[in-house]
């Protein structure tokens, strides 16, 4: 659970760097912020294996390229599903996933893929 949490916790913090950084991209309020991060991260758990399976073939073709639409499609399926958090359109889905990835590689390369667990053994 403490995983989960840690990156819904790194999940938030992408996804405030997006609405810093990229135009069309709003979020109102730090509530707002966790809540988006957490639902992502279940729209990610849930939604995003299914749609992996149905677009196989379109990711293949395009040599694993159109997992960006899909992850961009996920955010925009969230900020479609949260009030508060509102998309200025493709361009600023794409741009956050982007960066959300970007931040969630960089946690996993900083504190490893266990979560906090790997520290609390030393």
């Amino acid at each position: 659970m403490t995983g989960f949490l840690l990156r819904a916790l790194i999940s938030a913090l992408g996804l405030w760097l997006a609405s810093v950084w990229v135009t069309g991209v709003r979020i109102h309020g730090p509530g707002t912020l966790l809540l988006a991060a957490v639902l992502l991260g279940v729209v990610n758990a849930v939604v995003r294996p299914i749609a992996f399976i149905l677009t196989l073939p379109l990711t293949i073709l395009t040599l694993g390229l159109f997992l960006l639409v899909l992850n961009a499609a996920m955010v925009a399926l969230v900020a479609a599903l949260l009030p508060g958090f509102h998309l200025g359109g493709f361009r600023a889905a794409l741009l956050t996933a982007i960066i959300v990835w970007l931040t969630g590689w960089a946690a996993s390369a900083l504190i490893g893929h266990r979560g906090i667990e790997r520290f609390a053994r030393r």
